[in-house]
């Protein structure tokens, strides 16, 4: 699946949430293959630091400290990456937070919060880069939606609702600009070996009264038929092959990497 380098030689990425996790790994696999990246993150030292090792390993890359959701940074984002390294032409919207509760109970401001970061921030992106890349007549959209872009899960509604709508923002854009060179796809992890996912395994042990290990075997694992969280260097070579020319048919789809859940 892993392409060779020079498939992305003169392509300019941007990811969100760069500064760890998946963001992270796939930063370094697209700079690896030959993109330059626009790291984006909140997390300033954590995003800092990708953009420097990406730059101390030879690559090109830019850190930008940003709000997703924020309309004013997208665009100076837009405007910061272009100058510096070009017109982005591979856009990865991977930013991500959680927020576990009741729904009875659920805060709005948590509801508002995590909406904003994982629907809003996406297509804000998506309609600020897309008409670069059809001026160049070829971009790749990747969207990490989640196993819960089809599934649900308890204590989760705006994580659910908004990983939903990811889905649908990707199949409605993939038929927009299936004419202009741009393939638009989602990549819906399950469980995966990254900070977000420990969060949530001490947030699961305190609403159900389990152990970090019960929580594992419980709640988590219970659906999953290989038992095992994914690893993000798995995401980040699925993503890499999205962006190759021998993905060029491959848009609207979903690609699940989620050890089997969806078919148990």
């Amino acid at each position: 699946m892993n392409d060779s380098k020079v498939i992305l030689e003169g392509r300019v990425a941007l990811v969100t949430g760069a500064g760890h996790g998946i963001g992270r790994e796939v930063a370094f696999t697209l700079a690896t293959a030959g993109a330059a990246v626009c790291c984006v993150d909140l997390d300033r030292d954590a995003v800092e630091t990708v953009a420097a090792s990406i730059r101390h390993q030879g690559g090109k890359a830019l850190a930008l400290i940003a709000d997703v959701a924020a309309e004013d940074d997208v665009d100076r984002v837009h405007d910061d990456c272009a100058s510096a390294l070009g017109t982005v032409q591979i856009l990865v919207n991977n930013a991500g937070v959680q927020y576990l509760s009741p729904v009875e109970e659920f805060p709005i401001p948590e509801w508002d919060r995590l909406n904003g970061i994982l629907l809003r921030g996406p297509f804000l992106y998506i309609r600020r880069f897309v008409p670069g890349m059809a001026a160049q007549g070829w971009g790749r959209i990747i969207n990490l939606t989640s196993i819960h872009a089809v599934v649900a899960s308890p204590f989760k509604t705006a994580y659910v609702s908004a990983k939903h709508g990811l889905l649908g923002l990707t199949r409605t854009v993939a038929l927009e600009v299936a004419t202009r060179g741009i393939t638009v796809n989602a990549v819906s992890p399950g469980y995966t070996r990254t900070r977000l996912v420990e969060n949530q395994i001490e947030k699961q042990a305190e609403l159900h009264g389990l152990s970090r290990q019960q929580v594992l075997e419980k709640v988590m694992f219970g659906p999953i038929p290989q038992k095992e969280l994914v690893e993000p260097e798995e995401l980040a070579q699925a993503i890499l092959f999205l962006c190759s020319e021998s993905a060029r048919h491959i848009t609207g789809n979903n690609l699940m990497v989620d050890a089997g859940w969806t078919v148990a």
